[in-house]
This record gives C-alpha cells, sequence and structure tokens, in this order.
C-alpha cells in the first residue's frame, strides 16, 4: 500500500479509502490510486486483513449430491451471489447426510475460519440434521423445511406442483398421473403435495404416484408402465430429467406427446427446451435462492444474528408444445 500511495502521490489513508470503497474520495484521485494499483500489481492481504477486522470473508458451503441439476445449480447461485456480495466461498461436498456427517462440515468450514454458512439441505434427512445442531455460526439452509432455529430459503415447491398439475386440468383432462422424485426429498414431497391439492380442489381423484429417483432412466421406467395404461392422457414429472425418460418410453410404445398424453417436468433445464416435443415445465430461480441466502446471512453477519426468517422463492410457469388440449 506504502508503494502504491507512493505512485499515485497521495497518503496511506487515502489508498486505504479508495480500497474500501469510501465515498469521501474525489474521482480523479480514485482513478489515479486505481492507477497505480493495476501498474504495479498489487492485491490485498486478506490474511492481515482478517486478522484486523476479525472477518475472513470467507463463507462456507455444505451440499449434497452436486452431481443432480437441482443442487448445482443452487451451489452455482449461491456462488456467484457471494462473490457479487464481495465473499469468497469455500464449498463442502458430502455424501453422508447423517448428523455426524453435517456436525464434519461445519466444523471444517469452522476451522477454516469462515464468516457464516449456507447448507443446501433438499433432503429430510440433511434438514433434521442441521435442525438438531447446536450451531454456533451464523447459518442459512436452502430448501431445508422447517430446520430449527436456521433460517430457511427455499422454492415454493408446492405451488409449482400446482401449477403443473392446474395446467393440465385447464387444458380438459380429467385427472393428471403423477411422477414422483424421491419419498426423502422435500421438493418431491412438495410437488407431491401441489399436485393432490389442485387435484382435491378441481373434485378429481389423485391416482397412485409413480416413484422415481431424478434419473432419465427411473423416468423411462414409469413412462413404460403408463404407456400401458388406456386412461392416462396426462402426465406431472417431478423433473426434467426423468420426463426426458417418460417421452423415449411413450416414443417407443407409439403414444404420441401432445397428441395422447400431455406431460409437464420441473426445473426448466437448458436442454428442456430441446427435447422432442419441446417440453412445458416449471421453472426454479435458482439465481434468486442464491441471492436470497447471501443476503440472509450477510444481514446475520452485519447486524448480529436475528430471528429466523424463511423466504420463499416463487417457481414460474414454462409453456412448451409438450401439452395441449383433450
Amino acid at each position: 500500500m506504502a508503494d502504491v500511495a507512493k505512485e499515485a502521490g497521495v497518503s496511506h489513508q487515502t489508498v486505504s479509502r479508495v480500497l474500501n470503497d469510501h465515498p469521501n474520495v474525489r474521482s480523479e484521485t480514485r482513478t489515479r490510486v486505481l492507477e497505480a494499483i493495476d501498474k504495479l500489481g498489487y492485491r490485498r492481504n486478506l490474511v492481515a486483513r482478517a486478522l484486523v477486522t476479525k472477518r475472513s470473508r470467507t463463507l462456507g458451503v455444505v451440499s449434497f449430491d452436486t452431481t443432480l441439476y437441482g443442487p448445482a445449480s443452487t451451489v452455482y447461485g449461491i456462488e456467484q451471489a457471494a462473490r457479487s456480495a464481495g465473499y469468497f466461498v469455500s464449498i463442502v461436498s458430502l455424501k453422508s447426510i447423517d448428523k455426524g456427517g453435517v456436525r464434519d462440515a461445519l466444523d471444517y468450514l469452522a476451522d477454516q475460519g469462515v464468516d457464516g454458512v449456507v447448507v443446501v439441505a433438499p433432503q429430510r434427512s440433511a434438514a433434521q440434521a442441521l435442525a438438531d445442531l447446536p450451531l454456533g455460526i451464523p447459518t442459512v439452509a436452502v430448501e431445508g423445511g422447517q430446520a430449527g432455529e436456521v433460517s430457511v430459503v427455499c422454492v415454493d415447491q408446492i405451488a409449482g406442483g400446482r401449477l403443473a398439475t392446474e395446467h393440465l386440468l385447464s387444458l380438459g383432462h380429467e385427472t393428471v398421473w403423477h411422477v414422483s422424485g424421491p419419498s426423502d426429498w422435500l421438493e418431491a414431497e412438495g410437488r407431491v403435495a401441489g399436485w393432490r391439492a389442485a387435484l382435491e380442489q378441481a373434485g378429481r381423484e389423485a391416482p397412485q404416484p409413480l416413484a422415481g429417483d431424478w434419473s432419465p432412466r427411473s423416468g423411462y421406467e414409469a413412462g413404460r408402465s403408463l404407456a400401458r395404461m388406456k386412461n392416462v392422457t396426462a402426465v406431472f414429472v417431478a423433473n426434467d430429467q426423468m420426463a426426458l425418460g417418460v417421452l423415449r418410453a411413450f416414443t417407443e410404445q407409439g403414444v404420441r406427446v401432445p397428441g395422447q398424453v400431455s406431460v409437464v417436468g420441473f426445473d426448466d433445464i437448458p436442454e428442456s427446451a430441446y427435447f422432442s416435443p419441446p417440453l412445458t415445465t416449471i421453472r426454479q430461480d435458482f439465481d434468486a435462492v442464491g441471492r436470497h441466502s447471501i443476503e440472509v446471512l450477510v444481514r446475520q453477519l452485519e447486524g448480529g444474528l436475528e430471528e429466523r426468517q424463511r423466504l420463499v422463492v416463487p417457481p414460474t410457469f414454462v409453456p412448451r408444445v409438450s401439452t395441449a388440449r383433450v
């Protein structure tokens, strides 16, 4: 910083004010300092800064199964939001979602001196493990259900299930079949609840759901079963990857989509617009989830631990051509 100050012809304190975006610096002085920083290749000593401020400017993220589109997109959204807020991110991906695994991840991040933690907890067991832990660090859960005294940011999965089902009913279908996600996932549970609620409100009977595991293969198996049923005209599939498998099974069995059966997915993965046919689906705003998660966490860091919050991000209906009127 002394070298930067000398190069720019200003004081050490002025360089500090520029680095901290202090408003009381003339624009020409700020420009001169920034040019000196660029010329000399100056980088802040973050370790020294942390010692002074008692803040590492690093946030921890604990996630489970980031091979799936939803968790992976959630982590990406959190990372981008953290960087925009001026924080680094340290990520721990766990295979085990028991209480011990969650505790180990939080201990590891605490040892790194993170200022706060975001836990992506889409499975019920993860949310329960988080709820039972005595947390000594500001924490936000993504999805997470009712994760004890921890603030939660989530997508309204029930509303998404309702949107998909109500769309199909509005096209004149008598009922809507459902290919669900794994029973221990809170997202799958919410989508089932929304599907049932829409059918009940319309006075329609809910068929027995066909259980999947988020994979195209499980969707394909469910699609083969549905293709053998003569009364199936509408299917809500709990994610787009399983919907891809359903579409493949229908094509092989000679079932025309949307001519004979309408199909709606969930997530709006980048490939869904290029399925055959392009898939009508429900979009989750992962950028908003990431942004709100970091906003809640930063408010806790800057203002002290506050009352638990629950922020719900609404989903969006994305119409394409895999659905049609009866």
